[in-house]
């Protein structure tokens, strides 16, 4: 029997939850790193407040935007999950147990929160969310339209 699609389960007007509210933390972790490299080259103080501030509200709207994929990942038939839904969720993960510990590191007093470890957590975060990001746009692009009637 032929793979029947990939559908989300939490839906809104037919909309999937999960996908419109992966835009915040996404915004949030992109911005964190702008605003590392803001501080990196002009270490105004305010830099690092707008990091920390964009890595908690990027984790904070990730751990709910992965609930709910989550949800339509482990809520849908077994037979319908193809592998790359698995990768993204892996991913998802991925990227919000390096903002966690980005969060944590920026935590420390300016310079040696963002310089270096900050930095480069941010950089990590953003590839990590590319590749997530290219992963959840196939899976939605190409699965789902296994799944239209």
């Amino acid at each position: 029997m032929p793979n029947p699609g990939f559908r989300p389960r939490a839906s809104l007007f037919g909309s999937p939850i999960h996908a419109m509210l992966v835009h915040f933390p996404i915004a949030c972790f992109v911005g964190a790193l702008f605003s590392d490299l803001a501080y990196v080259s002009a270490p105004h103080p305010q830099w690092a407040n707008f990091s920390e501030w964009l890595l908690a509200f990027g984790e904070l709207s990730g751990v709910i935007a992965a609930l709910f994929g989550a949800i339509d990942l482990f809520g849908s038939p077994r037979g319908s999950r193809p592998g790359i839904a698995y990768l993204h969720f892996l991913g998802a993960a991925t990227v919000l147990v390096l903002g966690l510990f980005n969060n944590l590191v920026h935590a420390r007093d300016g310079w040696s929160g963002v310089a270096g470890t900050g930095l480069l957590l941010s950089v990590l975060t953003v590839l990590a969310l590319l590749v997530t990001g290219l992963l959840g746009h196939r899976l939605a692009f190409v699965h789902q339209e296994r799944a239209r009637p």
